[in-house]
Protein backbone atom coordinates (compact mmCIF):
# COMPACT_ATOMS: atom_id res chain seq x y z
CA UNK A 1 0.00 0.00 0.00
CA UNK A 2 1.45 3.34 -1.32
CA UNK A 3 1.81 6.14 1.81
CA UNK A 4 0.09 9.50 1.08
CA UNK A 5 2.95 11.75 2.18
CA UNK A 6 2.28 15.78 3.37
CA UNK A 7 4.35 17.35 1.18
CA UNK A 8 2.91 20.89 2.76
CA UNK A 9 2.80 20.22 6.66
CA UNK A 10 4.63 24.08 7.28
CA UNK A 11 1.84 25.47 5.29
CA UNK A 12 -1.41 23.85 6.96
CA UNK A 13 0.01 24.51 10.05
CA UNK A 14 0.37 28.03 9.23
CA UNK A 15 -3.57 28.04 8.31
CA UNK A 16 -4.08 26.64 12.06
CA UNK A 17 -1.98 28.91 13.69
CA UNK A 18 -3.83 31.84 11.80
CA UNK A 19 -7.37 30.29 12.26
CA UNK A 20 -6.65 29.82 16.17
CA UNK A 21 -5.56 33.88 15.96
CA UNK A 22 -8.90 34.62 13.63
CA UNK A 23 -10.83 33.63 16.23
CA UNK A 24 -8.92 34.87 19.52
CA UNK A 25 -8.96 38.37 17.81
CA UNK A 26 -13.09 37.82 17.39
CA UNK A 27 -13.42 36.85 20.46
CA UNK A 28 -11.56 39.83 21.58
CA UNK A 29 -13.37 41.90 19.79
CA UNK A 30 -17.17 40.99 21.18
CA UNK A 31 -16.04 40.78 24.07
CA UNK A 32 -14.62 44.11 24.37
CA UNK A 33 -18.39 45.01 22.52
CA UNK A 34 -20.63 43.10 24.99
CA UNK A 35 -18.72 42.16 27.63
CA UNK A 36 -18.17 38.13 28.71
CA UNK A 37 -21.45 37.13 30.15
CA UNK A 38 -23.39 39.01 26.89
CA UNK A 39 -21.35 36.97 24.68
CA UNK A 40 -22.03 33.90 22.73
CA UNK A 41 -19.63 31.29 21.05
CA UNK A 42 -22.07 31.98 17.84
CA UNK A 43 -21.02 36.03 18.28
CA UNK A 44 -17.41 34.75 17.95
CA UNK A 45 -17.78 32.76 14.93
CA UNK A 46 -19.61 35.46 13.29
CA UNK A 47 -16.60 37.76 13.27
CA UNK A 48 -14.46 34.57 11.49
CA UNK A 49 -14.63 33.09 8.27
CA UNK A 50 -15.03 29.66 10.21
CA UNK A 51 -17.50 27.37 10.64
CA UNK A 52 -18.75 26.06 13.68
CA UNK A 53 -17.16 22.92 13.29
CA UNK A 54 -13.71 24.58 12.84
CA UNK A 55 -14.21 26.69 15.45
CA UNK A 56 -14.85 23.74 17.81
CA UNK A 57 -11.41 22.20 16.63
CA UNK A 58 -9.70 24.94 18.57
CA UNK A 59 -11.99 25.50 21.25
CA UNK A 60 -14.83 23.83 23.39
CA UNK A 61 -16.07 27.29 24.65
CA UNK A 62 -15.88 31.02 25.06
CA UNK A 63 -14.20 30.25 28.74
CA UNK A 64 -11.62 28.56 26.66
CA UNK A 65 -11.12 31.30 23.79
CA UNK A 66 -11.11 33.95 27.19
CA UNK A 67 -8.57 31.78 29.43
CA UNK A 68 -6.22 31.67 25.92
CA UNK A 69 -6.58 35.57 25.55
CA UNK A 70 -5.25 35.84 29.30
CA UNK A 71 -2.70 33.58 28.51
CA UNK A 72 -1.57 35.41 25.83
CA UNK A 73 -1.08 38.60 27.80
CA UNK A 74 0.62 36.41 30.79
CA UNK A 75 3.09 35.40 28.30
CA UNK A 76 3.74 38.79 27.12
CA UNK A 77 3.53 40.75 30.70
CA UNK A 78 5.90 38.01 32.41
CA UNK A 79 9.24 39.72 30.17
CA UNK A 80 8.48 42.66 32.10
CA UNK A 81 8.37 41.46 36.06
CA UNK A 82 11.88 39.22 34.69
CA UNK A 83 13.25 42.83 34.00
CA UNK A 84 11.78 44.79 36.55
CA UNK A 85 13.26 41.85 39.41
CA UNK A 86 16.66 42.57 38.02
CA UNK A 87 16.86 46.13 39.18
CA UNK A 88 15.09 45.62 42.46
CA UNK A 89 16.87 46.72 45.54
CA UNK A 90 14.20 45.76 48.07
CA UNK A 91 10.56 44.03 48.44
CA UNK A 92 8.92 47.52 48.73
CA UNK A 93 10.46 48.71 45.36
CA UNK A 94 10.25 45.95 43.57
CA UNK A 95 6.32 45.34 44.27
CA UNK A 96 5.17 49.28 43.11
CA UNK A 97 7.03 48.50 40.25
CA UNK A 98 5.66 45.40 39.17
CA UNK A 99 2.09 46.37 40.69
CA UNK A 100 2.33 49.87 38.78
CA UNK A 101 3.77 47.76 34.86
CA UNK A 102 0.54 45.11 35.65
CA UNK A 103 -1.87 47.94 35.94
CA UNK A 104 -0.47 49.83 33.11
CA UNK A 105 -0.99 46.65 31.29
CA UNK A 106 -4.19 45.98 32.03
CA UNK A 107 -4.62 49.58 30.55
CA UNK A 108 -3.04 48.90 27.17
CA UNK A 109 -5.26 45.51 27.17
CA UNK A 110 -8.31 47.64 27.70
CA UNK A 111 -7.25 50.01 24.79
CA UNK A 112 -6.37 46.89 22.43
CA UNK A 113 -9.69 45.67 23.30
CA UNK A 114 -12.89 47.46 22.42
CA UNK A 115 -13.75 50.22 24.74
CA UNK A 116 -17.79 50.64 24.74
CA UNK A 117 -17.91 46.84 26.47
CA UNK A 118 -20.26 47.29 29.23
CA UNK A 119 -18.94 47.97 32.94
CA UNK A 120 -18.37 45.15 35.29
CA UNK A 121 -15.00 42.66 35.55
CA UNK A 122 -13.76 40.14 33.07
CA UNK A 123 -13.81 36.97 34.46
CA UNK A 124 -10.71 35.67 35.98
CA UNK A 125 -9.54 32.76 34.00
CA UNK A 126 -8.22 29.68 35.61
CA UNK A 127 -4.85 28.51 36.71
CA UNK A 128 -3.23 27.92 33.71
CA UNK A 129 0.44 27.17 32.69
CA UNK A 130 0.95 30.65 31.88
CA UNK A 131 -1.00 32.37 34.64
CA UNK A 132 1.30 29.72 36.92
CA UNK A 133 4.44 31.24 35.45
CA UNK A 134 3.59 34.94 36.24
CA UNK A 135 3.18 33.62 40.12
CA UNK A 136 6.63 31.43 39.91
CA UNK A 137 7.89 34.54 38.56
CA UNK A 138 6.97 37.00 41.73
CA UNK A 139 7.58 34.21 44.17
CA UNK A 140 10.93 33.63 42.65
CA UNK A 141 11.77 37.38 42.44
CA UNK A 142 10.78 38.32 46.34
CA UNK A 143 12.55 35.02 47.34
CA UNK A 144 15.92 36.69 45.50
CA UNK A 145 14.94 40.07 46.81
CA UNK A 146 14.45 39.24 50.26
CA UNK A 147 17.59 36.99 50.39
CA UNK A 148 17.70 33.47 52.13
CA UNK A 149 17.83 34.27 55.85
CA UNK A 150 14.97 36.53 55.85
CA UNK A 151 12.94 34.44 52.94
CA UNK A 152 13.26 31.35 54.72
CA UNK A 153 11.34 32.95 58.03
CA UNK A 154 8.81 34.23 55.44
CA UNK A 155 5.81 32.06 53.79
CA UNK A 156 6.76 33.06 50.40
CA UNK A 157 3.74 31.27 48.58
CA UNK A 158 1.57 33.24 50.90
CA UNK A 159 2.85 36.13 50.74
CA UNK A 160 3.34 36.53 46.99
CA UNK A 161 -0.23 34.83 46.89
CA UNK A 162 -1.76 37.92 48.57
CA UNK A 163 0.53 40.26 46.90
CA UNK A 164 -1.32 38.77 43.43
CA UNK A 165 -4.63 38.42 44.70
CA UNK A 166 -4.98 41.91 45.70
CA UNK A 167 -3.58 43.29 42.64
CA UNK A 168 -5.95 41.63 40.33
CA UNK A 169 -8.64 42.68 42.87
CA UNK A 170 -7.88 46.10 43.03
CA UNK A 171 -6.91 45.99 39.47
CA UNK A 172 -10.54 45.34 38.50
CA UNK A 173 -11.74 48.59 40.63
CA UNK A 174 -8.92 50.69 38.67
CA UNK A 175 -10.46 49.38 35.47
CA UNK A 176 -13.79 50.55 36.25
CA UNK A 177 -13.08 53.66 37.48
CA UNK A 178 -12.88 57.05 35.45
CA UNK A 179 -10.37 58.43 35.28
CA UNK A 180 -7.85 55.56 36.15
CA UNK A 181 -5.50 56.40 38.84
CA UNK A 182 -3.01 53.92 38.01
CA UNK A 183 -0.20 55.51 40.62
CA UNK A 184 -3.03 55.65 43.03
CA UNK A 185 -3.76 52.43 42.93
CA UNK A 186 -0.54 50.73 42.83
CA UNK A 187 0.41 52.78 45.95
CA UNK A 188 -2.48 51.06 48.04
CA UNK A 189 -1.91 47.34 47.08
CA UNK A 190 1.84 48.40 48.09
CA UNK A 191 1.17 49.88 51.30
CA UNK A 192 -1.66 47.73 52.34
CA UNK A 193 0.31 44.27 51.13
CA UNK A 194 3.58 46.05 52.99
CA UNK A 195 1.61 47.27 55.96
CA UNK A 196 -1.87 46.65 56.52
CA UNK A 197 -4.80 48.66 57.58
CA UNK A 198 -2.66 50.72 59.55
CA UNK A 199 -0.45 51.96 56.77
CA UNK A 200 -3.05 52.47 54.06
CA UNK A 201 -3.26 56.17 52.72
CA UNK A 202 -6.36 58.25 54.21
CA UNK A 203 -9.00 60.24 51.71
CA UNK A 204 -9.61 63.38 52.41
CA UNK A 205 -12.93 64.47 54.03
Amino acid sequence: MSQVLDLNPGKREQSKAANRQAILDAARAVFGETGFEGASVRDIIRRTDLSVGAFYNYFRSKEEVFDALTDDGARRFRPILTALSAEASDVESYLRAAVRAFFEFLAGEHEAWLTERPGGPMPHTRNTPEILSVYDEVRGAIAQIMGGDLSARIDIEYLSSAAIAVAREVGDIMMSRTPRDVDGAAEFVVRFVMGGLPALPRRET
